[in-house]
């Protein structure tokens, strides 16, 4: 265990164990109220999954969209969730992240300091389903300087290593062959930084502010228990620490352990994009205490490209986004043909490509591949790789689309009259096959400046052509824990655990098998977060106020 900022005391109030979005705003909120926190993170890093992510939070009824007039309502909130859930949304849960989204927004930017950019377009994932909205739910992360706000902390917190852009800027300037490579690269040198980096640099700092102490390569193994209590926690090392009021358990999914992610998902994961740390610690030390778990077959499941891509020495998916949304691609099956519309949100396009079989995934639908062709490489680019470049090891190239066809086995005829049909209509801006483009959310991620009808539709025209495999993944894992609505954990039976909480991937998601709009992930993981810091912040004013009384003061 090493500590960051601080020394090791005899007892903190709260041990808080994880150290991303959920955990750090949990930490906060606490100190905020007047509690000694103490944050253990097993990697070496701060910031866990949140800091590799988008950063977005989606909110309902947020004060930003009122103050712009867009209208959203508690009703056609909990229609969508309810329909985006499936029916499999815990109701205390829903409540939870509908009812105290933005009293949480409104608490880490007015006390916290954190700094959000209102998203007033960016449309919910499912346009189909009642409830949804074009935009006004989601906010991310301004742009945030660790350098000059963390001090020697900002070494300490992890980044996906990308140059810093907020999704407001990747809207203004379109494909990435646009982007300022030069004036990002600067940004990034003087401590900017963006997305999920910022917003838990901010949470961060604001831990900071307030007393947190941080200690990193501190791995929780086991909850220190008395009289059926949770007082603290013991470390891998043998350690232990106190928690005199509360521990609370944030350390991310199982996503990791094979074994476990095997026995309980729904689907094989292929590849994920989270810190190779997350192993189910904290989902194991409550269950050796006897906490129920409940939704743990799901995932936030995106489809992924094996690029080469590392972290902390492990190799980490690519999510396919516009590589798979813009005009001029499609995703083509094992048969060479087109199986869904690829522009659809990243969690519902992936369980078309869900199989247990093995050793490869061979469901009707997989193996399957991104295509596209010369022109579209040109405008926009594929990941990081463009134009002129050699062509790397994670993509495939043909002269021809026979060529292509024959070097990702799939039938020549087959893809060949794919692209025929899908070209034949792309250019008129319809895709009668499967509606691609049809949604606002289609259109949102397309390009607007293309030469065709529709933003999210273009052909493929001009050789080479390229394909890329696309296999299933996911953020992490996003059931475990259960917890009442307050983030108490709860037992077997249904009654909380005293002296236990939980926030984030390691515990039930409110929104079970549904994935409502961009920040779904980080909004009610920051929400349970901040629940879990005000509830153990109320029980500790209501103890000191008992104590004053019976003393006679």
């Amino acid at each position: 265990m090493h500590f960051l900022n601080g020394t090791a005391a005899p007892s903190y109030d709260v041990v808080v164990v994880g150290s991303g979005a959920g955990a750090l705003t949990a930490a906060a909120t606490a100190a905020r109220r007047g509690k000694t926190v103490l944050v253990l993170e097993k990697s070496a890093l701060l910031g866990g999954t949140s800091a590799v992510s988008g950063g977005m939070l989606w909110i309902t009824e947020n004060h930003h969209a009122k103050a712009a007039g867009l209208h959203d309502s508690k009703e056609a909130a909990a229609d969508y969730v309810c329909a985006v859930a499936r029916g499999r949304g815990r109701e205390e849960l829903l409540d939870a992240a509908l009812g105290h989204g933005d009293e949480m927004l409104r608490f880490a930017e007015d006390e916290l300091g954190v700094r959000f950019i209102f998203l007033d377009n960016f449309p919910d994932y499912r346009q189909d389903l009642p409830g949804a909205v074009t935009g006004g739910r989601t906010v991310e992360p301004e742009l945030f300087n660790q350098a000059e706000s963390l001090g020697d902390l900002a070494a300490y917190v992890r980044t996906d290593g990308r140059l810093p852009y907020t999704m407001a800027e990747y809207e203004a300037w379109g494909a990435f062959t646009n982007f300022p490579w030069d004036e990002l690269a600067a940004r990034q040198a003087s401590g900017v930084t963006a997305k999920g980096h910022a917003l838990v640099a901010m949470l961060i700092a604001a831990c900071q502010r307030n007393g947190v102490v941080f200690a990193v390569e501190a791995r929780g193994q086991r909850l220190l228990t008395h009289d059926g209590r949770v007082t603290g926690v013991e470390l891998e090392s043998g350690e232990q620490l106190t928690a005199n009021d509360a521990v609370v358990l944030a350390t991310g999914g199982f996503e990791w352990d094979k074994e476990l992610a095997d026995s309980m998902l729904a689907s094989r994961l292929y590849t994920m994009c989270s810190p190779p740390s997350n192993t189910g610690d904290g989902l194991k030390m409550a269950q050796r205490v006897g906490s129920m778990t409940r939704g743990t077959r799901e995932a936030w499941w995106a489809p992924m490209s094996i690029t080469g891509t590392m972290r902390d020495g492990e190799p980490v998916g690519s999510l396919l986004r516009f590589e798979r949304q813009g005009p001029g691609s499609i995703m083509v099956n094992r048969h060479g043909q087109r199986f869904a519309n690829e522009a659809q949100n990243y969690n519902d396009l992936a369980r078309c490509l869900q199989s247990w079989d093995s050793p490869r995934n061979q469901t009707l639908n997989t193996p399957a591949h991104v295509v596209f062709d010369q022109s579209y490489l040109e405008r926009y680019g594929i990941l990081d790789h463009r134009a002129g470049a050699p062509t790397p090891g994670y993509l495939k190239e043909g002269a021809t689309l026979a060529e292509l066809a024959a070097k990702i086995e799939v039938p020549i005829e087959a893809l060949e009259e794919t692209v025929r049909y899908f070209n034949e209509h792309a250019i008129q801006g319809n895709d009668p096959a499967f509606g691609r483009g049809e949604s606002a959310y289609d259109r949102y991620w397309g390009d607007g400046e293309c030469p065709w009808p529709n933003p999210s539709l273009g052909p493929l025209q001009f050789g080479p052509f390229y394909a890329m495999e696309v296999v299933n993944g996911a953020f992490g894992t996003n059931g475990g824990i259960a917890t009442d609505g307050r983030a108490r954990v709860l037992d077997v039976d249904g009654a909380p655990i005293e002296g236990l909480f939980a926030a984030g991937n390691v515990t039930e998601n409110a929104y079970a098998a549904g994935y409502p709009g961009a920040g779904a992930t980080l909004g009610p993981i920051m929400t349970m977060g901040y629940l879990a810091g005000q509830t153990l912040g109320r029980e500790i004013a209501s103890g000191h106020d008992a104590a004053r009384v019976l003393m006679g003061a």
